[in-house]
């Protein structure tokens, strides 16, 4: 499940490091899995949760009870997510996007799982990731499990809803922007074509639970990989921790790149401190990996 959860760093956590020596050496090493979050995607324009700014200081995200329980709640959901979607589905990815699919290309990766909903790893050309709470731009049923694209609800609610375009400076990691219930209004929400249906993204919302057999097919991922490199990510939610504690359980390297604390920082060789982007950026330069043209300097 993806509880919204309250964690403190504590004073008996190693502290980080700006030596990138042991990120490199694991990824020269091959087999590395990575474990990705709402960081690597903080350099494309989209907040994470949890770290300086982070959007749960403000913003409480939709459960999957209050979702499926409450009308009003789907509309207000539904409002602010079709409005976000116009400005999160424009995103592109940055150079940690793309250093991790050069890493892949190259050889290095064994697998990667996404705790994000954004898509941007495979919009950097990654290839088979695993989408560990699901992708917003697909959408399913909930009576009848139909899916359909995103892009095609977009259109469909574009047309219940004209001249819906209030503005909101903020967009969220899970993908809608902060409106006030007088901007949410009486905006339209649609039932799915075939049975007529709740719509919900499929997307593993706080509360849900993440499908049984993609948690067994990233287990699996991580008993064949040699060692996990974590970026961007706090660790805080079970769903990516429970990961990071059965590598090292099995005693393989842990490497986390995070600029604050994470909740799994006990667990690894060592704490990257510093920005993703540059830093994913000089490894592959350590390296010798062009990541489409991008150099640290």
């Amino acid at each position: 499940m993806r509880p919204t959860l309250s964690w403190t760093p504590t004073a008996d956590l190693p502290p980080g490091t700006t030596d990138v020596g042991p990120v490199a050496d694991a990824l020269s090493a091959g087999g590395v899995l990575v474990l990705s979050g709402a960081g690597i995607s903080t350099e494309s324009g989209i907040p994470d949760y949890r770290g300086e700014g982070g959007s749960l200081s403000r913003h409480t995200p939709m459960t999957y009870q209050d979702f499926t329980a409450s009308a009003q709640a789907r509309r207000r959901y539904w409002a602010r997510s079709h409005l976000g979607w116009r400005t999160f589905g424009r995103a592109r990815p940055n150079a940690g996007h793309r250093a991790v699919a050069a890493f892949g290309r190259h050889g290095m990766l064994s697998g990667l799982i996404t705790q994000n909903v954004d898509g941007l790893h495979q919009a950097a050309d990654s290839e088979g990731v695993v989408e560990l709470h699901g992708s917003l731009e697909r959408v399913r049923c909930l009576s009848c499990g139909a899916m359909s694209p995103r892009h095609e609800l977009a259109r469909r609610l574009d047309a219940a809803n004209p001249g819906f375009a209030p503005v909101s400076a903020t967009i969220n990691p899970d993908g809608d922007a902060d409106l006030t219930d007088e901007q949410v209004g009486d905006f339209r929400v649609l039932p799915c074509t075939v049975c007529g249906g709740i719509l919900k993204p499929d997307v593993v919302f706080f509360g849900e639970a993440v499908p049984p057999q993609r948690v067994e097919h990233c287990r699996e991922l991580v008993h064949g990989a040699t060692s996990l490199l974590v970026l961007g990510s706090s660790l805080t939610v079970m769903s990516g921790l429970r990961f990071v504690r059965q590598a090292a359980q099995a005693g393989k390297p842990v490497l986390i790149v995070n600029r604050d604390a994470t909740r799994g920082d006990a667990h690894a060789r060592a704490r990257v401190a510093l920005p993703l982007g540059s830093t994913l950026t000089t490894v592959a330069d350590r390296l010798g990996i062009p990541v489409d043209g991008l150099s640290a300097t």
